[in-house]
């Protein structure tokens, strides 16, 4: 491996949770409240920012967007890719639970509970919208977020570095497909010159930004790296909690009138979680990988690349869709649930350890 993939590897596993991570639930219930009440007492502000568009897109929702996604993807090393071959077993997991899974579990799901068992619960015009997010949601994997679940597990920084470079590589081109597969399957309109339009300004272009962006300031030395992430670090989670307010200043008065609905789209979300990453913890003892990488690959099968999973629903179906709210729901529980994945994971350590190969142990 590399040197300047060794100092990222060691930084993604050592870098502690922050403030804003930490508690990211907290923030996201108080954007709720915040963005509740100010599209009630402001709707004119509010409305003229949502039709600030070009070509579909919200002009201050993309900005917003870049400023999330930009500093998460300068933290992928994707000359890190050479280490795959390391840990295939692992990697060949996490890969099927990713993209051959994940999101076809969560399209299931969404048409159980969202056109059936909640169906009477739920406004009869969104139903549509919202099985659009919760595909969204599931259909990329988790980049940034990952680093921090793997270290409080105890993952193998190499393999958590490698397989989200690879992923973040596929999804350009799987993102797509995939959802566009299951949204027909499910019945509703594919709407591809936008699902592509959101596929290059939300994936592609922050790529090459984030990539040349690292490129440039690594020439400057490590110390100009971590200084300028340092810099930006909580940028990301600001960006999101802006974006939080304005979505929940247009979804306001459906909250309102109906406060179940987040806690209705929590049940798939909940349990799709807990299937995806049991199934890869099971597959990866199952074939012998060692508990370092065992976890790291349950915790990326689990969890979700949110803030493209947000920007994909926004561009696709609007502020007040259902689809936008879906997917903010995944933010809310998104720390704690990944928390509680990774207590599971130190805590069955003991047991992981008596089923796997010999030659790990």
């Amino acid at each position: 491996m590399s040197a300047q993939c060794e100092v990222t590897a060691k930084c993604a596993a050592g870098a502690p949770m922050s403030v804003f991570e930490r508690w990211l639930t907290l923030w996201v219930a108080l954007c709720i409240v915040a963005g509740v009440l100010l599209g009630q007492l402001f709707p004119a502000p509010f409305h003229a920012l949502g039709r600030m568009e070009v070509a579909r897109v919200n002009i201050p929702v993309g900005l917003l967007i870049w400023v999330m996604i930009i500093p998460m993807l300068m933290k992928i090393d994707f000359s890190a890719l050479h280490q795959v071959k390391s840990h295939w077993k692992g990697i060949g997991v996490t890969l099927f639970v990713n993209w051959a899974v994940k999101p076809f579990s969560m399209a299931l799901l969404a048409w159980i509970f969202i056109r059936h068992v909640f169906a009477p619960y739920l406004p009869a015009e969104q139903l549509d919208s919202y099985v659009a997010g919760l595909i969204l949601l599931a259909a990329a994997p988790c980049t940034a977020m990952v680093f921090v679940w793997s270290r409080l597990s105890g993952g193998d920084p190499y393999f958590t570095l490698s397989q989200v470079a690879l992923n973040d590589l596929i999804m350009i081109f799987a993102f797509a497909p995939i959802v566009g597969l299951l949204l027909g399957l499910s019945a509703i309109v594919v709407p591809w010159d936008t699902l592509f339009t959101s596929v290059v300004l939300y994936i592609v272009i922050p790529v090459i930004l984030a990539q040349a962006w690292r490129t440039l300031l690594l020439k400057r030395g490590q110390a100009a790296f971590d200084a300028t992430m340092a810099q930006i670090g909580h940028a990301s989670i600001l960006a999101l909690l802006a974006m939080l307010v304005l979505l929940f200043a247009f979804q306001g008065e459906q909250i309102i009138a109906q406060p179940l609905i987040i806690a209705l789209l929590a049940v798939p979300i909940l349990i799709q979680v807990f299937f995806n990453s049991g199934l890869a913890y099971w597959l990866n003892r199952k074939v012998g990988e060692q508990h370092s990488v065992a976890g790291p690959s349950a915790l990326i099968g689990a969890s979700n690349f949110f803030e493209l999973a947000v920007a994909a629903a926004i561009a696709l179906f609007g502020f007040q869709s259902g689809a936008a709210l879906a997917t903010v729901v995944g933010v809310l529980i998104e720390v704690p649930v990944m928390l509680l994945v990774v207590k599971i994971v130190n805590r069955s350590k003991g047991w992981y350890e008596k089923g796997a190969s010999p030659a790990h142990n």
